[in-house]
Parts: structure tokens; C-alpha cells; sequence
């Protein structure tokens, strides 16, 4: 189905109905202002204070609704954009549902390098990362498609090591696995149909990009406030890892100042003990819902 006729401006977005990746993409949209309810219970939702319809799907049918125009948008996980091997664009990478597709065998088995592999048996439900990673290094395997408990397949004789998604690999562990290496790094990737779009959508799209982008540097920012003497200005000031130069406001008390600023979040706790050497005092760190640059 091509969406193209549609000259409406209202976006359709394609999200996780329940799995990895719903709660945090949930979070996402409430946090850059888009109000919804009961997604639920439903197929469906129209969001209440934006042009934007959301169609709660499962994660494996959201890349090819997104190719074929049926959403404009999808959040959705590298693993199955590239697995569905879907025209698409990615728009953006969210940095939340991280995972890896590796392989992993029995823990006193000999599989252990991408060679040692030649004309065994994979059990995966990435049949086609699988395949390829092994084509491209001129190894044969035999591939065992499963649609689910693929770590239990190597006890069951059904195959002799696995493919499949990995975390923490907590799961692994506990059925006698270790993995071994990986085929794709993967997270929460923004994709975007190639169909044509109206100037209208594309309008829409790029405000929702520069919410989330506002969002996404937010949670990796922190204000910062202090109080320092005014002969420490520049010494602090060349000390902040902000953004923009920070502001600087006097204070009651003769030759102090306050300096506020955004800096990384990252970075705040190196730079705080020099901040202290540098004579400020009464250091304060507040989160950031959102920013624009």
C-alpha cells in the first residue's frame, strides 16, 4: 500500500506493542510532550496534542509497514531493520534497547571461532544476519530456523550452537552457553518510509526529530550551578565542558559570582574536584527534561 496519495499531515508512527523495547520508547514520546492513553489496549492511538497516530505492532512487522508507506515513522531495533534487509532510512539512533546478535555455543564445545563452525548447525531467529555473517567468510553452515527458545536447541541435539540476541547474557549462562562472537551491535533505531511524503509530513517529521534530539542531548546533560570568586572566572570557565560559555550573574557578597552552564553528565564528576581547586563552592547539579540548542 503506497501512502503518497495521502495529502493529510497527520504522521503515522509505528511502535512496539509489548516487548524490549515499548517501555522506553513510551517514556521517549511522553518526554518530548507527545500525550496519549490506554496504548495498551489498543491497535491504535491518536495522540492528543500532536499530529501524529500511533500503530502499535510487533517488532518484527514494523520495517516492512514502514517500507511499504503504511507508517511514516517506526522506532524499531537494528536487528530487525537489517534482518528484514528493508528499504528504509534511518533517521536516528536512540541509544536504548542495546543488544548484539552473537553466536554461542555449548561451554565445553570446540565452536569457538567463526572457522570452526563449517557445516554445523544454527539454531536463530536471524536466519538472514546469520547466513550472511557466515557467507561473507566463505563458511557453509547448516541453518536451523526457530522462532523462539533458540538457547535450548544445542541440549535438545536439534543443533550445535545458537544465534541469537544477547544483553546481559544471563540466559546464555544459564543453559550451559558462551558466546563466542558477535554479528551486528544493535539498539532503538528511528526509520522513515522512502515513499514520497507531503511537505506537510516532512514539516511534521522535522519537528518531531528536533523533540527528540532535545531530548536525547537532555539526558546526557546536567545544569550545573556554583558560587566562586569573581578572580576564579576564567580559570573555571576554561575548566566547563559546556556547551555555550556559561553565564555569570554577581552576587551580594562583594567579588563573588554564580556560574551556571550545561555541561556532559559524563563528565561532571572529573570536572568537579578541579571546579572545587579552582575556589568554587556550593556546586549544584540539576537534570535536564529538554533542551534545543
Amino acid at each position: 500500500m503506497n501512502r503518497s496519495l495521502d495529502h493529510t499531515t497527520s504522521l503515522r508512527i509505528a511502535i512496539q506493542k509489548s516487548g524490549r523495547l515499548t517501555d522506553k520508547t513510551i517514556d521517549l514520546l511522553h518526554g518530548i510532550g507527545i500525550e496519549f492513553d490506554n496504548y495498551k489496549r489498543n491497535l491504535m492511538v491518536k495522540t492528543r496534542n500532536f499530529d501524529v497516530e500511533l500503530l502499535l505492532l510487533r517488532d518484527d512487522d514494523i520495517p516492512e509497514y514502514v517500507q511499504d508507506g503504511i507508517c511514516d515513522l517506526g522506532f524499531v531495533g537494528a536487528n530487525e531493520v537489517f534482518e528484514k534487509n528493508t528499504r528504509v532510512n534511518v533517521l536516528r539512533g536512540l541509544n536504548y534497547g542495546n543488544c548484539r546478535l552473537a553466536v554461542a555455543s555449548p561451554k565445553d564445545s570446540a565452536l569457538v571461532n567463526p572457522s570452526d563452525f563449517e557445516g554445523k548447525k544454527i539454531a536463530t531467529s536471524y536466519p538472514f544476519l546469520t547466513k550472511r555473517f557466515f557467507e561473507d567468510q566463505g563458511i557453509s553452515i547448516e541453518m536451523v530456523e526457530i522462532s523462539g527458545a533458540v538457547e535450548i536447541t544445542p541440549q535438545l541435539h536439534v543443533a550445535d550452537a545458537i544465534s541469537d540476541l544477547v544483553s546481559t547474557g544471563g540466559t546464555l549462562k544459564a543453559n550451559g552457553l558462551v558466546e563466542r562472537f558477535t554479528i551486528l551491535e544493535s539498539e532503538t533505531k528511528l526509520i522513515q518510509t522512502q515513499q514520497a511524503l507531503s511537505e506537510g509530513k516532512q514539516q511534521l517529521i522535522q519537528k518531531f526529530l528536533q523533540r527528540i534530539d532535545g531530548y536525547q542531548t537532555a539526558k546526557k546533560s546536567r545544569y550545573i550551578l556554583m558560587n566562586a570568586p569573581l578572580s576564579s572566572v576564567e580559570t573555571i570557565k576554561a575548566l566547563l565542558p559546556s556547551m555555550k560559555s556559561p553565564t555569570i550573574m554577581p552576587l551580594a557578597e562583594t567579588e563573588m559570582v554564580a556560574i551556571h552552564s550545561v555541561i556532559p553528565y559524563d563528565q561532571f564528576w572529573d570536572v568537579m574536584e578541579q571546579l572545587q581547586d579552582a575556589g568554587a563552592s556550593d556546586i549544584v547539579m540539576l537534570p535536564i527534561e529538554s533542551m534545543i540548542a
